[in-house]
């Protein structure tokens, strides 16, 4: 059972952990849409909801939080003034997981994870 477990460690140490989770971020805010494991996408999900959440309240105090968590200036501007705007009505649910087929290599599952509201949909 899965009682009380806090998160997935993803087979890491924790500095690697937050580190993997800071990246996919960055890459998640950039394209808009990655692919990665399911579970990394998971684990993902959370941590980019909590960012575009504190990014919807555009004041110095919630960049500064958002700016410790992705460390590029351009990522931060980008996830205020682009990406937060769009989902200003919005109560949640953020992102989109979609499954895959497994990777060849290792068979490892595969998502899609992506923005709701991408600038391609509009």
């Amino acid at each position: 059972m899965r009682h009380r477990w806090g998160y997935r460690k993803l087979g890491r140490k924790s500095e690697h952990r937050r580190a993997t989770l800071r990246n996919l971020a960055t890459a998640l805010f950039v394209h808009e849409r990655i692919t990665t494991t399911l579970a990394n996408a998971k684990e993902l999900r959370s941590y980019a909801e909590r960012l575009i959440t504190r990014a919807r309240n555009d004041s110095v105090h919630s960049r500064r939080i958002v700016a410790r968590e992705l460390h590029s200036r351009t990522v931060v501007k980008h996830l205020f003034d682009e990406i937060a705007p769009r989902f200003a009505d919005r109560p949640g649910g953020y992102t989109r997981i979609m499954k895959m087929m497994p990777r060849r290599g290792d068979n490892a599952e595969m998502a899609i994870i992506e923005l709701v509201s991408r600038k391609d949909d509009e």
